[in-house]
């Protein structure tokens, strides 16, 4: 008996996050005998809660499809909607009736840590009252910091985002190379620094910027870091740093929590912001040369520009498997990415259990991070360098890139 597919996405955003929701929507439309109407959620389960779907079929007519798959942001709207922990929450029987309703058979969930999060809890349900409905979770986010998966969709078309930036931000600091300078580049990460690690990418030869990297895996040391700068400027007159958002002393504190207040999410997260401008006065106050700092905020998951071939190519791939896993029977699992190989880069899909991953956080290796907390080594460049190859042609109308619209 046919049954009807729901994909929704959910957090934030990525530059490649419709390239999985391409790879849901086409991987469905060829299995005709076992999957019937394809919706998507419009801002994910609470928008479902509210009764906001679409058709995802009607894209074909409108060649909106063919366009989705290199549009950046959440082409079906986001939310950061948190289920109760508490099963027994009338919540859940409202789902489910919905689900039924609309002769739901698979769930898909595109997103990150919270939004696995969703699909347990969906999962868990379904398992206490015996639905067959199957969820999956499609994973996506910049931050990289899913357990169980090499890497996640999004991670690498940010990476070479910041890469890219960082490198064109050294040059043009370069230019007043008579006259001492400090560039500070504050990069997305609360807690892991995946994503301010990707700016070591950028460095053309030994001794290039930026000199210095600072992550959420280690503590910060604003007297250590202070020195560092005015040994470095000895020799790299106009030096670029890269921090990210979330850097922390010895006793948790967050260095832009040394600044004022901060305020939190719905799930609780710390909303940081700042870091770089703490600095940029610290550094200011203390050694006295010209200093700046710059915050590449939301750019580093909205450029279609910038996307990397292999990061797309994936992100399509983990959606396609995704249904597949589905209409063998699995559900309460995550689409995982296994690295098989560097030299040539490898790589498979499996899945795994969302329940062992979500609420969980992937940090980077400490032994991927220099002894002094302020540089990455050898080990991580060879991670991240394939997940950055690759140019992909966005089209274009009128000089500008063309996208899909939701009206």
């Amino acid at each position: 008996m046919k049954k009807n597919l729901i994909v929704g996405q959910s957090g934030g955003p990525t530059a490649v996050i419709n390239g999985s929701l391409y790879g849901v929507v086409t991987e469905a439309m060829r299995h005709t005998e076992e999957i019937d109407e394809i919706y998507g959620m419009i801002n994910g389960i609470e928008g479902f809660l509210n009764g906001h779907m679409m058709d995802m079929r009607s894209l074909i007519e409108t060649n909106e499809l063919s366009l989705l798959r290199t549009t950046p942001g959440s082409y079906l709207g986001s939310c950061r909607y948190k289920l109760p922990e508490d099963l027994n929450d009338p919540v859940y029987p409202l789902l489910f009736n919905k689900f039924t309703s609309h002769g739901i058979g698979y769930f898909f969930y595109i997103g990150g840590n919270d939004s696995m999060d969703t699909v347990s809890k969906l999962s868990r349900y379904a398992k206490k009252i015996n639905s067959d409905i199957r969820f999956i979770g499609v994973p996506k986010t910049i931050d990289n910091d899913l357990v169980h998966t090499d890497h996640t969709p999004g991670f690498g078309s940010a990476a070479k985002y910041v890469a890219s930036m960082v490198r064109e931000v050294a040059i043009d600091a370069s230019v007043y190379d008579n006259k001492k300078s400090v560039t500070i580049v504050e990069i997305m990460g609360r807690h892991s620094g995946w994503l301010t690690a990707a700016s070591a990418l950028a460095r053309k030869y030994d001794g290039d910027n930026p000199r210095l990297i600072y992550l959420p895996e280690t503590a910060f040391d604003q007297e250590a870091f202070l020195k560092k700068v005015q040994e470095i400027l000895e020799t790299t007159p106009n030096l670029v740093v890269c921090i990210s958002e979330g850097i922390h002393d010895k006793n948790g504190t967050f260095v832009c929590e040394l600044a004022g207040d901060i305020g939190t999410d719905t799930f609780g997260h710390k909303m940081l912001t700042g870091s770089g401008k703490y600095l940029e006065n610290l550094v200011k106050e203390r050694i006295g040369v010209k200093v700046r700092s710059i915050e590449l905020n939301v750019c580093q998951r909205c450029s279609s520009e910038y996307l990397s071939a292999t990061d797309l190519n994936e992100s399509e791939n983990a959606g396609i498997v995704g249904v597949q896993a589905a209409l063998k029977g699995e559900t309460g699992k995550m689409i995982t990415f296994i690295r098989n190989g560097d030299l040539p880069y490898e790589l498979s899909y499996e899945t795994a259990d969302v329940n062992e991953i979500c609420n969980m956080e992937k940090a980077v290796p400490s032994d991927w991070i220099t002894e002094d907390g302020c540089d990455v080594t050898e080990a991580f460049i060879q991670y991240a360098r394939p997940l950055i190859q690759g140019k992909v042609v966005v089209p274009e109308e009128n000089g500008l890139p063309l996208f899909a619209y939701r009206k």
